[in-house]
């Protein structure tokens, strides 16, 4: 890739001797000075892991989300393709402590791209191993560790769930090549995708995978996903009906065995080395559409949205997949973060599911909105707001943080001019401080700021402790 193509650097993470990523043009000289005070203050290193906690003081990362679009095992294999190549290249951009990759296919026996022998669920480990390698001049590589768990999209359910008179349980071979050129979405894939669990024209299609730097302690054996509860076991869950009707869409019989999921919802803890905890809440609900009258797609999408708020208030009907009841526990930190399909006031989503479940929860900190950087490539993205994460026009794509943590900056990062066309989702970033174990921070309005493409200074700052500067380092994409 020609160097000149993307000489935009994403903005440094939090660092004493580079200091926090320049804010917008509006930005005063006064902010600028408070910024400079706060930093010039900080410690110069993170905690070393297994650090007493007592000890430790504030801890920085950078958290990400990026829907990378029907990312498949065959983009994944040996060296990676030219996509997926691209995008690990972007990330090593952004450098994230931890990012959801979401749309990217869970590999599993019988699925395309499948080798004989191979332990399922490998698709986020091998996309880890593009990013331990340079994917450009200047780029430095990300260790990272994998979590990919089981999906319900492509996952025949054994019924007739789209209501065409017919249960269709074998899925067709996709075409050869690679996404968008070979697209799955022909009539019998979806006619076999109407009747999984979640759409997808072959098993595992639009999986996740959340990737954790390895100077942080994943727990992937606390892990808890949610893939198998039923939508009816939610209370007041927004039952379809047919409108010519007034019956439920579902029979009784399939709404009882119904999924509220339509890939999966996770809570992946993960342990910092100040000796706090951080519990990663991931999903990927159903797009608001695709579906006719009854909306069953609609409301599923609302519901999935309303899960994160009933869990993070501990409702008892919440059970996962290993059987274990109840919700988040109080006062746990965590980061909401995914393809949430839904934007506040605008799209076709059912009740503005995530300003009401989500952006107005006690628990959390929604005031904050990414904007997207001025990179030169604003031509290439007409009539899309600031916070827009879609190219066709929503903010879909979230990083929501619980109260206590603070924000320091964001952005949504959109290509730059001449950038090759990786997705169409633009990947969105946030810097936060997480507090020792044992001292949470009180947050008020006040404190926060309410949007920015870069960091704000703040109180907290003074006192992060952060990487040294070659780790924190931006650099270009070549």
């Amino acid at each position: 890739m020609d160097p000149a193509i993307l000489a935009t650097a994403v903005p440094a993470r939090p660092s004493v001797s580079r200091g926090i990523p320049t804010r917008p043009a509006g930005e005063t000289a006064l902010r600028a000075l408070a910024l400079a005070v706060g930093l010039a203050a900080a410690a110069a290193c993170r905690s070393p892991q297994g650090a007493d906690p007592g000890a430790a003081g504030p801890f920085a990362l950078r958290v990400a989300t990026f829907n990378v679009e029907d990312l498949r095992t065959a983009e994944l294999a040996g060296a990676g393709s030219r996509r997926a190549r691209d995008a690990a290249a972007l990330i090593q951009r952004i450098r994230p402590d931890v990012i959801l990759i979401a749309e990217m296919s869970y590999d599993q026996e019988g699925a395309p791209g499948w080798r004989a022998g191979e332990q399922p669920g490998q698709n986020g480990r091998r996309f880890a191993a593009l990013l331990a390698r340079s994917q450009g001049e200047g780029l430095e590589p990300l260790r990272m560790r994998a979590f990919m768990a089981p999906t319900n999209t492509g996952t025949a359910s054994g019924l007739d769930l789209d209501n065409d008179g017919a249960a269709v349980t074998l899925w067709p071979e996709p075409p050869p090549g690679e996404y968008p050129d070979a697209d799955a979405r022909t009539d019998a894939g979806r006619a076999y995708g109407g009747d999984c669990w979640g759409f997808g024209a072959f098993p595992g299609q639009y999986g996740m995978a959340l990737l954790v730097s390895a100077e942080l302690e994943l727990r992937s054996d606390q892990a808890r996903t949610f893939r198998t509860l039923p939508w009816s076991a939610m209370p007041g869950a927004l039952q379809p009906l047919d409108p010519a009707t007034g019956e439920p869409w579902y029979s009784p019989e399939e709404w009882a065995l119904f999924r509220l999921s339509s890939k999966s919802h996770w809570d992946v803890p993960v342990r910092l080395s100040n000796g706090a905890t951080l519990h990663f809440l991931v999903s990927h609900p159903t797009p608001p559409a695709f579906d006719g009258p009854e909306r069953r797609n609609r409301l599923r999408n609302h519901d999935e949205i309303r899960f994160w708020a009933d869990y993070i208030d501990g409702a008892d009907y919440v059970v996962d997949d290993e059987g274990r009841r109840g919700g988040l526990a109080p006062g746990a930190a965590f980061v909401l973060l995914g393809d949430l399909n839904a934007d506040t006031d605008e799209g076709s989503s059912h009740a503005n599911p995530v300003g009401r479940w989500l952006l107005g929860h006690a628990r959390i900190e929604g005031a904050f909105t990414p904007l997207a950087r001025e990179t030169g490539g604003e031509a290439r993205f007409p009539g899309l707001d600031p916070s827009d994460t879609a190219d066709w026009g929503l903010r879909i794509d979230y990083v929501l943080p619980s109260l206590g943590l603070e924000v320091l900056g964001g952005a949504v990062e959109r290509p730059a001019p001449g950038a090759p066309r990786v997705s169409d989702h633009c990947p969105v970033w946030l810097d936060l401080v997480v507090p020792a174990a044992g001292r949470a921070r009180t947050t008020t309005a006040t404190e926060s700021p309410t949007s920015a493409s870069a960091s704000p200074p703040s109180a907290t700052a003074r006192r992060i402790r952060t990487r040294s500067v070659r780790e924190r380092r931006s650099t270009p994409v070549v």
